[in-house]
């Protein structure tokens, strides 16, 4: 097991496939892009697969979702996918993306055993589309989000970050978008993990300005909070509207800054070169690239693992006055 001094129990693995990306979200990275990460020094597709068959054969780990970056530039990723669902126990497999190129492999990865996909998508007007990515893509986002949908990648789910200013009026506008298609909405409150370190906290959009925003069309109910368990997403219940399960519709929202789920996080990061880290916003990491690449057994590996994660602190400091960010940025870290 995966278990911290707090008696956290990871089992949800994040795997980052790779830290580049065909768009420029503001709030990530600036317009001109990164530096990318050197590719020997970039986990091998049987390094991905042998360090997933760990977590999931020694470490209890139930649920994996590749990411990145945008994981659908990792030219191998089907072939991951397969032998990732060819693990014993199975895996329940997922993918987050920003929709460009997914049209084309969706019915791919869904034969290869991917279960789900969440889709970044921050707005449905294609001139604000523009100026948050500094790319003119959403229609190719939409042709994504549709074939995920008729591949039976299901609940197909939406994550959007508001931008003050940018889009943070049209939250109602892309719910009401999303009801119609019966796709499951998520809002997400902007962390500080942009590679610009421009994140400001007076600026954030807040979960409760954004319910706000909804209740001004919606009639909101929240959901119970048994419901939650270690999900980070606070769930309502939008009346009046049937989800694509033919139960109640609903929308999400991460309150990831105002109302961290320290508590009862269970996730544990791999990024795309080889390292462990407990926490989305760990200034700390531990190597296990090097570990495979030095020789060591499985075994080892795990233990390594394993003391990376007992280490984990009772919260990611988010809302401490002396909070530091992370060097590493979103794209390379892995959401």
């Amino acid at each position: 097991m995966l278990i911290d001094t707090f008696g956290r129990r990871a089992v949800d693995l994040r795997v980052s496939l790779t830290d580049r990306c065909n768009l420029r979200c503001t709030y990530c990275m600036p317009e001109q892009g990164l530096a990318w990460l050197p590719k020997p020094s970039l986990l091998s597709d049987a390094e991905i697969v042998r360090l997933v068959g760990i977590a999931v054969g020694e470490l209890g780990v139930r649920e994996v979702r590749f990411t990145g970056g945008e994981p659908l530039l990792r030219p191998g990723l089907v072939g991951i996918v397969e032998a990732c669902a060819g693990l014993v126990p199975r895996p329940e497999l997922s993918l987050t993306t920003n929709g460009v190129g997914l049209a084309r492999t969706a019915s791919a990865l869904r034969g290869a055993g991917l279960d789900r996909v969440n889709v970044s998508l921050d707005t449905v007007d294609p001139e604000t589309f523009r100026v948050l990515t500094r790319r003119d893509r959403v229609g190719e986002v939409f042709e994504g989000l549709a074939a995920a949908d008729a591949a039976g990648l299901r609940p197909v789910k939406v994550n959007a970050v508001l931008m003050r200013g940018v889009n943070d009026g049209q939250a109602a506008d892309l719910l009401g978008w999303c009801l119609e298609r019966g796709y499951e909405l998520r809002f997400i409150e902007q962390m500080p993990l942009d590679a610009q370190h421009g994140w400001d906290r007076t600026g954030m959009v807040t979960a409760e300005e954004i319910l706000a925003r909804l209740g001004e069309r919606f009639t909101l109910v929240p959901e119970p909070d048994e419901r939650r368990g270690a999900a980070p997403a606070e769930r309502w219940l939008v009346q009046g509207w049937t989800g694509a399960d033919g139960g109640p519709a609903r929308v999400g929202v991460i309150a990831s800054v105002t109302r961290p789920f320290c508590r009862a996080c269970d996730r544990t990061r791999l990024t795309a070169d080889g390292q462990v880290r407990n926490c989305l916003f760990s200034t700390e990491e531990t190597d296990l690239r090097g570990a495979l690449r030095g020789g060591a057994d499985d075994a080892a590996v795990a233990e390594l693992w394993r003391a990376a994660m007992w280490g984990k602190k009772a919260g990611g400091g988010i809302d401490n006055p002396e909070f530091t960010q992370p060097d590493r940025p979103m794209s390379a870290i892995g959401g």
